[in-house]
């Protein structure tokens, strides 16, 4: 990364709540075309969250923890803040002065831009303005909320305008929390009722959502240079596994999560 950052755009995209193994089964039934033509080797990346729920997880991300990966470490980490005695900062480790990720990207001239989703990016509170809060630049309305069903469509369209806004020699620092998958989701699965609620299988249906309106997103963020990606969940959620439902607990639903990181070329789709 400390040949990336100075040089590359960066987008940085949580689709918030996602699990696993939700994400791998449709990777490999070929549902998701868009997303899978990019991930290394087509598949998904296994693991380990920062956090349970969004707020914890996100203010961990954007201190440069992002999603561990779920086997032996250490493992090297792609952003850090600099402080002694770190063991997963490495020579390739893209290292910053500041307290958070955020504002050491803008120290280094990157223009920082969020495009929110679930209510910890709304703004409608004190809370709800901790993380926008950490950028130049913010956004949310009511139609890239949790529910609306066209939510991902909304923030691509607004991610269109902030690029195409950018003189051309500018870096770009692009974040967008998907909030699709979170509840409620039902309304993604054709047929599914809000008195039946959520289910694995509308969570899916959310995700193959969010897989036809993606490419538009990639093709805004690479159409003025290469753009380091980042693509992941913030943390998964339980639909009565073992008992459980939800987030913000200690389940391998929550836990365990994808993660892919790679470039796309200028023009990609």
């Amino acid at each position: 990364m400390s040949r990336v950052v100075g040089y590359d755009d960066l987008l940085l995209v949580t689709l918030d709540t996602l699990r696993f193994d939700v994400a791998t089964e449709l990777a490999a039934a070929g549902r998701l075309p868009n997303l899978a033509r990019h991930l290394p080797g087509g598949r998904w990346e296994m693991r380990h969250a920062p956090g349970s729920f969004t707020y914890a997880s996100h203010q961990a991300m954007f201190a440069g923890f992002l999603p561990t990966p779920a086997a032996a470490g250490p493992h090297p980490r792609l952003f850090a803040a600099r402080f002694e005695g770190s063991e997963s900062t490495a020579d390739r480790t893209y290292v910053f002065n500041t307290p958070d990720l955020v504002s050491g990207l803008a120290d280094a001239g990157y223009r920082t831009v969020c495009i929110g989703g679930v209510g910890f990016f709304n703004k409608r509170g004190a809370l709800g303005s901790v993380l926008p809060g950490m950028f130049q630049e913010s956004h949310w309305e009511p139609e890239f909320g949790v529910a609306s069903p066209t939510a991902f469509e909304a923030q691509v369209a607004r991610a269109e305008r902030v690029v195409a806004g950018l003189s051309a020699d500018q870096r770009l620092f692009l974040f967008v929390n998907v909030p699709s998958l979170h509840q409620p989701n039902w309304f993604h699965l054709p047929g599914a009722t809000r008195e039946a609620g959520d289910s694995r299988e509308t969570h899916a249906a959310a995700l193959e959502y969010v897989d036809r309106h993606i490419g538009r997103l990639f093709a805004a963020v690479s159409s003025r240079r290469r753009c380091f990606t980042i693509i992941c969940s913030d943390h998964g959620t339980a639909y009565g596994d073992d008992g459980w439902s939800g987030h913000r607990l200690g389940h391998e639903s929550v836990w365990t999560v994808p993660y892919a990181h790679f470039f796309l070329e200028q023009g990609a789709l």
